[in-house]
Formats: structure tokens, sequence, C-alpha cells
């Protein structure tokens, strides 16, 4: 007997555009037949977007790749740039500053992970700092770029990169892959979302002049407002801004400048933090900050005199409130983006939370009978990645000395998660740092911005004593002289953009 059925989804509408909207059509019509499934997205043009200058992470290059995307075509319609990490200013005190790069640090040796060593080694006068062993590090300080080398016995080897975009051009740019693949495009706001009486499900929705769409599934991509999720279907948000006070941005793009850097600055102002993100035509900006400790107008002062270069029109201001749903699919439908939730752009996860979601729908794909079960384990999953997610922003303004400011005075002495917290110990103990199940931050991040923020281990690794410092100092000086001889043969970040992929 057969257990295959024919009860399969037959229609899925997506709620609204933007990057979101736009990233969960072009996944599903790259895995879906648009014969047997009709992908429909309603959205608005009378609505705008949250889109700025988007900085990214690695993962960004694995959605790309599933979808078949040339990168030099990306680049090019989204005036994208290359990004090999951030660059984080003031965070631990006033005057600091340190580089959380893509990749790890040096090489592990031995079965014992490289900041051991580089912490053994401080203890007997090393003068060079960790970030120092890294190549992505030395190749964005010098503004320098290429394509990993795929000899993986070359230094080079080791680059791992992400990019800055234009968020409003890469959602265009998805838009037309999406449409090329039976996606429908339906221009019109939501007058009102239907749900069936006693199965909860949504149905259709209906929209402003009369005319109505319905599917059997749903995904809700309107941003803050979450129209399915929260207005109609009720779900509720688990609030972290007792953890995350910041709630509110104003951004602004300015002129670009030269060198063109291949990394995203983040600098930690009074209240809160201001980012850069340098793409091909321009600078992205914004200052993130509470209203708890700071005014608006004192806010766009503060983003305006930070600027490298002239602005581009005015700054616009978004309010926000960090945390996420208690559920992410409920019903017959998934949250997608901010309707999901929202974690400030600290370390450039917002894209990455976008494609996780759709990932794990993707992997649970449904039939049309909607399994709790299915829905149980992709709301266990995404909550974990939030939580874990929300713990490494965390650690930014826990782990700070500043004392400058009433904002800084709570974020040091505020409580924290248990789990940051017994990572934190763990780290301070011995220096270890372990990858819970899953986890996007690797070892290597964690060491950065502890290390970075002045989170030093009471010991390094005993074993090290057992290994003459002479010999380890050596083979760290070698590291470190062919790191910089790798870097000087690399062509400039700008001169490689623009012989590879020079915005349209």
């Amino acid at each position: 007997m057969s257990i295959i059925s024919d009860n399969t989804i037959k229609s899925i509408a997506i709620i609204g555009g933007g990057t979101a909207g736009w990233m969960t059509a072009a996944a599903l019509s790259r895995m879906l037949e648009s014969q047997n499934v009709d992908i429909t997205l309603i959205e608005s043009e009378q609505i705008g977007t949250i889109g700025v200058g988007e900085a990214t992470i690695p993962d960004i290059a694995n959605f790309n790749s599933m979808l078949g995307i040339d990168e030099k075509e990306f680049l090019a319609a989204c005036n994208g740039t290359f990004k090999l990490g951030i660059q984080f200013n003031n965070w631990g005190k006033l005057g600091d500053s340190y580089f959380h790069p893509f990749g790890g640090h040096g090489v592990d040796m031995h079965g014992i992970d490289f900041h051991q060593y580089w912490l053994h080694t401080k203890a007997h006068g090393n003068p060079a700092e960790l970030e120092d062993y890294s190549i992505c590090s030395v190749a964005a300080k010098q503004g320098k770029f290429r394509h990993p080398d795929p000899n993986p016995r070359s230094v080079l080897s080791h680059l791992r990169y992400a990019y800055h975009f234009d968020a409003a051009g890469y959602a265009a740019f998805l838009r037309q892959y999406a449409e090329k693949r039976g996606v429908k495009r339906i221009e019109g706001k939501i007058a009102e979302v239907n749900v069936e009486p006693q199965s909860g499900n949504i149905n259709a929705v209906d929209l402003e002049g009369g005319a109505k769409h319905s599917a059997d599934f749903f995904f809700d991509c309107t941003g803050f407002r979450a129209l399915l999720l929260e207005q109609t279907l009720g779900v509720k948000y688990q609030d972290w801004s007792h953890w995350l006070p910041c709630n509110s941005a104003q951004a602004v793009a300015s002129k670009r400048t030269e060198p063109l850097l291949p990394f995203t600055k983040s600098t930690a102002k009074t209240a809160g933090w201001q980012w850069r993100i340098p793409t091909q035509h321009r600078t992205g900006n914004g200052h993130i900050y509470s209203t708890d400790f700071m005014s608006d107008d004192e806010a766009q002062k503060i983003l305006l005199a930070g600027l490298d270069a002239e602005p581009i029109g005015e700054p616009r201001t978004i309010r926000f409130k960090t945390g996420c749903r208690e559920q992410f699919w409920f019903k017959n439908c998934v949250g997608i983006g901010l309707a999901s939730g929202f974690l400030e752009p600290l370390e450039s996860t917002s894209i990455f939370l976008i494609q996780q979601g759709i990932a794990r729908f993707i992997s649970l794909y449904p039939n049309a009978s909607n399994n709790e079960v299915i829905r149980n384990e992709y709301n266990r999953l995404m909550s974990r990645e939030f939580a874990q997610v929300r713990d490494f922003i965390i650690l930014h303004y826990h782990a700070t000395q500043r004392t400058d400011s009433e904002f800084w005075n709570f974020c040091r002495t505020m409580n924290i998660p248990d789990s940051l917290q017994h990572k934190m110990d763990l780290f301070k103990a011995g220096g270890r740092v372990f990858r819970d199940e899953g986890e996007l931050f690797s070892k290597p991040s964690w060491i950065a911005v502890m290390l970075g923020q002045n989170i030093m281990p009471n010991v390094a690794d005993p074993m090290l004593n057992d290994i003459p410092i002479s010999e380890i100092k050596h083979s760290l000086n070698s590291m470190q002289k062919a790191m910089l001889s790798a870097t000087n043969s690399l062509p400039s970040h700008a001169d490689f953009i623009r012989q590879y992929a020079s915005a349209r």
C-alpha cells in the first residue's frame, strides 16, 4: 500500500516584499516547480521598506550559490563590495579598537587552539595583537582584497568574505530572479486577512479595491507590523529590551569616500553605536541608540557629526523592539524577517536570520495537513537560533569597561542570560570556548570579541608550559611574516571591484 499522499500544498502567498519577501520568493521558486505550486507575492509600493546599506556574513554566499546566482552579476546589480570582517571602536574602553575577522586566527597546533599560544606569548612580552595573525584582518587594514586561493597550503586560502550591498537593489535583483521562475507579483495593500473559523488557518487576503487572493500557505514578510502573525493570529512577542536596550535608529547615506574599505565599522557612542557600510556608489550610515538615554535630536547630531562625507538626503528614524516571536510558524503562516523578530545589526545577522528561516522551512517542507510536530521543530530550531545570536550581541554591550555615560553603566552592570554568563565564566577561567549545537558564531568569533573587549583569561592552556617559549614565538613570527608578505601582493579592494564587478 502506498503511503504517498496527494495532500500537497498547491499555492503559497508571500505578504510583503523587501529583502525578506523576495529572498523567500526566490528560494521557493528555485526549489518548487511553478506548474506544481503557485507562488504569489503581494506588496504595495506605498509601503516603504527598512532597507539601507546592508552588511552580511559569509553564509550569504551559500544562499546565492543555492540560487545559482553569478557573483559578478549580483555585485554589479547591487553596488556590492566585499567584507572581511568588522572593526569595533570604543566598545571595551574609549579609544580601544579591535577587529572581528571572518575565519580564524593563526593555525591551531598540537590540538591546542591558536589563541592559547598567543596568550602564552603575550605573557612573555609579545607586542602583537591577536588580529595580527588573521589574514582577513591584515588584508582589511591594508584595504586589499582577492578571492581565497584554492591551494590549501597558501596563506590566502584562509581568506573568508561576505558582502556589503544596497538592500533595495538586492530585493529588486531577487524579484527579477523569482519572476523569471514563475512567481507572480500583485501590487496592492491588504485590507483584511480572512481566517477559516474551524481550523484557525488563514485562507485568503482581501486587497483594497475588492480583489481577494486565496492560498494554502502564507508567509508574513510585513516587517514590524507582523500583519499576519501578530495582528491576525495573535502570536505574542518576546521582548529582550532589558538586555538590548537600544530601540531606535537614525539612518542616512553619504557620498563614497576613498579608500574603499573591505570591512564594516561599528563605533560605540554615548548611548549606542554607529555603523558605516561602504558600497560602490555610496556609504550607508546609521546610529542605533536608546531613547531612554538619548533624545532623537541628539542622536541625529551624533550621526551627522560621525559621517566621513556629505550626507545624501535627510536622516530617517526607525523604531524597533529587540526580541522575537514566541512562535515563528503558527497555523499555516511563517514569519520571515522583521515579522519574526529583530536583533540589531551589530554583527550583520539580519539577512542570515531571514536565510535561516527560509532554509529551515524548506528542510521541513510540509504537506497541506500542516503537521504540528513539524511546526514545533521549526519553532524550536528558530528559537535556538535567535537566542544564540542574542547572546553574542549582548556580549558586546556587557563586556565594556566604559563608565562615561548612564547607558554604558547600565549595560556593564545588567543581569545577562545564564547561557552567556557561562560562556564568559568559562573563558575567564582558562580561555576555553565551545561551540553549542548548530551555533552560528564559531570559536574564533567569541574569542575575537572577548579578547577585543578586554576579557582576559586567568591562565593560558597549561599544556603549553612544556613547549619552549622560543619555539612558540618562532612559529607565531613565521605566521605573521607570511601573512604580511601574502597581503603585500594583493590588489586594493577598489581596484579588484573595478576590474571584477563594477556597478552598472
